[in-house]
């Protein structure tokens, strides 16, 4: 059976060169413009057909096939940036104030171009999909490129994430849930502001919202079954505007994480309910608006057993880790997920030094050691993916 070889040692170089440039130059959501410029220049370099402007500032190129409608595998990366001020002092930080990319996405790219460096030299028994896709921490852009045809013919789809929480080349493979809902709310209060030594003239939100964040805390111990993962967080409540001042009005932003839709909308009703009785009992005035985030990732059987089969004959059978319990963070690949099958997995890059912080945070970077392992995993992962395409049917629009 046709395999693939290990990168060589100019690809790695390549691949550090992408990594290292895109850290320097991020870009937030939807911004993505020089990023996908840069991209589409290292494809005219391979020779790889593409098509830009999918979904705003995504790129889809395709390897092993001109047939648009041909079955296709489908390999997926993440390229926006974060609004963070990098603090990590890398030769290479970014150079773009107040913009980092802090969560590996540059990484996904040069992983996913050097999947496209190995697969270009492969006699392919199908066609490879390769998605660019803008946007993953914002408004997910997953679902533009859905909508702007980046999934046409793809029978299934693949998608890896760096994650320092596992050592360097651990590779973590898991069916099934392993994502949560990212929904959030924003909550108004307001009431009759006044003097702070005179409180019974006044209505004070400031007191009902400190009231509600307490209450809203609650939800999960006491509401939901407690073998099921969930989280609510208040992570911003706004108000007032003097010491001396009684708020007349407060807005209170969190996040709710659930796993399954019961607990969601036991969460939703509850935020609701909770809302209109301290508003009540307070003499407020409330609105209370639920907005749906980013649906669960759920990673098929099959798929999943097509990259554990890599993952273990990359790694070996003992860096393959499974993922028992589900992160209750959010990811937009759950779009392509409710289109088709597919996988997600996490590739393990802890720094063993003071890089060692986590995503999202000023200080994160990861061992760049995983970008080869990640590309070679990419590249094997499409080539017996479609040896298999009859365990994925096409799909139906």
């Amino acid at each position: 059976m046709q395999t693939i070889p290990q990168p060589d040692q100019a690809l790695v170089s390549w691949m550090r060169m992408i990594r290292r440039h895109l850290h320097q130059y991020p870009e937030l959501a939807f911004q993505e413009v020089a990023t996908a410029l840069y991209i589409a220049e290292r494809l005219t370099e391979l020779a790889v057909s593409y098509r830009e402007g999918v979904g705003g500032t995504g790129i889809v190129a395709w390897l092993g096939g001109k047939d648009p409608a041909a079955p296709a595998v489908a390999l997926r990366a993440d390229m926006d940036a974060l609004p963070i001020s990098e603090e990590t002092g890398l030769p290479f930080a970014s150079r773009h104030p107040g913009i980092m990319h802090a969560c590996g996405h540059d990484g996904h790219v040069a992983m996913l171009l050097g999947a496209a460096a190995l697969l270009r030299q492969t006699n392919l028994p199908g066609r490879v999909v390769l998605l660019f896709q803008p946007a993953e921490e914002s408004d997910g852009g997953a679902k533009g490129m859905i909508a702007d045809g980046g999934l046409e013919g793809v029978s299934v789809i693949f998608a890896g994430h760096i994650d320092r929480n596992w050592q360097l080349n651990e590779i973590v493979v898991q069916p099934g849930l392993i994502c949560a809902y990212t929904d959030e709310f924003r909550i108004e209060l307001s009431g009759r502001g006044g003097h702070a030594a005179k409180p019974q003239e006044s209505t004070d939100t400031i007191l009902a919202a400190s009231q509600l964040v307490g209450n809203l805390h609650t939800i999960v111990s006491r509401e939901l079954h407690p073998c099921l993962p969930a989280v609510i967080t208040v992570g911003r409540m706004e108000g007032g505007t003097a010491a001396n001042v009684i708020a007349a009005r407060v807005v209170v932003e969190g996040t709710i994480r659930t796993t399954d839709q019961e607990s969601r909308q036991i969460c939703f009703a509850a935020v609701r309910r909770m809302t209109a009785a301290v508003a009540s009992l307070h003499r407020v005035q409330a609105t209370c608006t639920l907005s749906e985030g980013y649906p669960p990732v759920i990673n098929d059987v099959a798929a999943s057993r097509i990259a554990r089969e890599v993952a273990e004959g990359l790694v070996g059978t003992d860096k393959v880790k499974g993922q028992p319990l589900p992160s209750l963070g959010g990811e937009d690949f759950s779009f392509f997920l409710e289109k088709v099958p597919g996988c997600m997995v996490r590739f393990g890059a802890r720094r063993p030094d003071p890089h060692d912080a986590p995503a999202h945070s000023p200080r994160f970077d990861f061992a760049e050691e995983i970008l080869a392992t990640g590309a070679l995993f990419f590249a094997r992962t499409a080539l017996l993916a479609l040896q298999r395409l009859a365990d994925f049917p096409a799909r139906k629009e």
